[in-house]
C-alpha cells in the first residue's frame, strides 16, 4: 500500500511539474525566424566590415536577415574623416557589407551640410530619424520610420537621436555651426505620435533604432526611459553610449553593441502573430573572428594604403606613453603657445585618445583630435571665466592658469600660485565647439 501511494504521489508530482514547464515555454509552432545584425558608434572604423559581410552573407543562406546601425558612423578615423570625399569609405563599406538601415547619429553632422547631403545620397541603405527636420538644408530628409520587408516579415524601425548638445538649445552633440539650418525636437516630445505605427504599417515587429544612449541622466530620454515611458516597441536597438547592452526594461529587450566596430550584435528572433516568442542576443568579437569577405577586404585595404601615404608621415617623437588626460594638457599648452594667449581651454570630449611612446605621426594627431574644429580668441574677465566654468556641463583641459574649487566657488591662480583678481582681463583661446 505504501509503495502504491508513493508511486501515485511521484506520478502526480512529475505530471504537475511537466504542466508547469509547458505553461512557461511559449508556443513557437509556426513562428518565423529573423536575424538582425547591429552595430553602433563605429566612428570611422572600417577594417572589420569585411568580416561583417562574411557573417551576414552566411546567415542569409538559411534565414531572413536585416542589418541595422545605431548611428555615429563618422569622426574618429582619419582614413575616413580626411579622405577626398569625407566619410565616403564608411558609406562604401556599409553599402558593400549589406546594411539595410541606420539612424542619423549626432556625429553624422560633423562634416557639415554639403558633405552630409552627398553621403546620405550615396548610401544604399535607409536613414531614419523622427526628431529632425532637414527641409531648409538640401540634405535628403530621413524617414521618421520605415518598414523593411523580409521574405516573411514586415519590420518597422523608428529613428531617434539625442538633443543634448547645447545647454540652452535643442541640437545633438555636434558643432552648433554645422546644424544651424536643421530643426530638432526633443525625442520625448515626438515619440507619442508614433504609438500606433505598428498597426498602421501592419508590421510584425516595431523597433526603436535610437542614438540616445542606454541610460538617462539629468532628465534626458535614453533607451531605458524610452521603454518605461513609451512601451510601444518590441525591442530597442541603441547607440551613443558606446556600451555593450543586453537587458530588458518594462518587458522590452534593449541591445547595444559597444563601439568602434569591435563587436557585431546578433539578435535571433522567432516571431508569431506579430509577437516575439523567442529572442537571443550575442556579441561576435570581430577582432578575433577569422573569416572575411576577400573582395571587401581588398577595397578597405586600398583605402588604408592610399591614406597611409599622408597619415603615416612622422612629425615628432614622444619619449613616453601619454594617457588621454596628458594629451589634453599637451594640447592646451600647444594651443596657448600657437595662439599667443594667456589661457586656453579644450573640452575633454574633444580629446579622443592617448599618445604612444615613439614616433608621432599625422595619423595620431587626427586620432586624438578628429573633429577639425577651429580656435577662437576672447578677451574675458576672470569673473566671466568663472561664470563660464560654472555654467558649462563639459569638463575641460586647460593651460596658463591653475583652477581650484573651494567650497562652492572657483579660484583662478596664475602659474606662480597667486590668486588672479576677478577684474583682471585675460586673453582666452578656446575650441570653437565649446561656446
Amino acid at each position: 500500500m505504501r509503495k502504491t501511494l508513493l508511486f501515485i504521489l511521484i506520478a502526480v508530482f512529475i505530471f504537475s511539474c511537466k504542466k508547469s514547464d509547458d505553461e512557461s515555454v511559449p508556443d513557437i509552432t509556426g513562428a518565423k525566424n529573423l536575424t538582425i545584425f547591429c552595430v553602433n558608434d563605429q566612428h570611422g572604423q572600417i577594417n572589420n566590415f569585411s568580416k561583417i559581410k562574411y557573417i551576414v552573407d552566411a546567415e542569409k543562406q538559411h534565414t531572413s536577415v536585416i542589418v541595422a546601425c545605431g548611428g555615429d558612423i563618422f569622426s574618429g578615423n582619419p582614413v575616413v574623416d580626411f579622405y577626398d570625399g569625407k566619410g565616403y569609405p564608411m558609406i562604401d563599406a556599409m553599402n558593400l557589407a549589406g546594411f539595410d538601415i541606420s539612424v542619423v547619429g549626432n556625429h553624422e553632422y560633423d562634416y557639415g551640410e554639403v558633405v552630409l547631403k552627398d553621403r546620405m545620397e550615396q548610401a544604399g541603405f535607409v536613414w531614419v530619424c523622427a526628431n529632425v527636420d532637414m527641409e531648409n538644408t538640401g540634405v535628403p530628409e530621413p524617414y521618421e520610420y520605415y518598414t523593411l520587408s523580409t521574405d516573411s516579415l514586415r519590420v518597422t524601425f523608428l529613428g531617434l537621436v539625442e538633443t543634448n548638445g547645447k545647454d540652452n538649445g535643442t541640437i545633438p552633440s555636434t558643432h552648433p555651426f554645422r546644424v544651424q539650418n536643421f530643426t530638432f525636437e526633443r525625442p520625448e516630445n515626438v515619440v507619442a505620435q508614433y504609438a500606433n505605427v505598428k498597426e498602421q504599417e501592419n508590421a510584425d515587429l516595431y523597433i526603436a533604432l535610437t542614438h540616445l544612449g542606454h541610460d538617462g541622466y539629468g532628465g534626458n530620454l535614453c533607451d531605458f526611459q524610452l521603454a518605461e515611458q513609451f512601451p510601444y516597441f518590441d525591442l530597442i536597438i541603441g547607440g551613443h553610449s558606446h556600451a555593450e547592452v543586453n537587458t530588458t526594461v518594462n518587458g522590452i529587450p534593449i541591445f547595444q553593441s559597444g563601439s568602434y566596430l569591435n563587436k557585431l550584435g546578433k539578435i535571433e528572433l522567432k516571431v508569431k502573430d506579430k509577437e516575439v516568442v523567442d529572442i537571443n542576443f550575442k556579441l561576435i568579437d570581430l577582432n578575433n573572428y577569422p573569416d572575411y569577405d576577400a573582395g571587401l577586404k581588398a577595397i578597405i585595404d586600398q583605402y588604408n594604403e592610399t591614406m597611409a601615404l599622408v597619415l603615416d608621415e612622422v612629425i615628432g617623437y614622444s619619449h613616453q606613453d601619454h594617457q588621454k588626460y596628458q594629451v589634453g594638457c599637451f594640447y592646451t599648452d600647444a594651443l596657448r603657445e600657437r595662439l599667443d594667449v594667456d589661457v586656453t581651454f579644450q573640452n575633454s570630449g574633444g580629446v579622443r585618445s592617448g599618445l604612444n611612446e615613439g614616433d608621432i605621426t599625422i595619423r595620431e594627431i587626427y586620432e586624438f583630435d578628429p573633429f577639425n574644429n577651429s580656435a577662437i580668441i576672447y578677451e574675458m574677465s576672470v569673473s566671466d571665466i568663472k561664470a563660464f566654468l560654472k555654467g558649462s556641463a563639459a569638463g575641460f583641459y586647460y593651460s596658463g592658469v591653475q583652477i581650484q574649487q573651494v567650497d562652492n566657488s572657483v579660484e583662478i591662480r596664475d602659474l606662480s600660485n597667486n590668486i588672479i583678481p576677478n577684474t583682471t582681463i585675460l586673453l582666452l583661446g578656446i575650441n570653437d565647439y565649446i561656446p
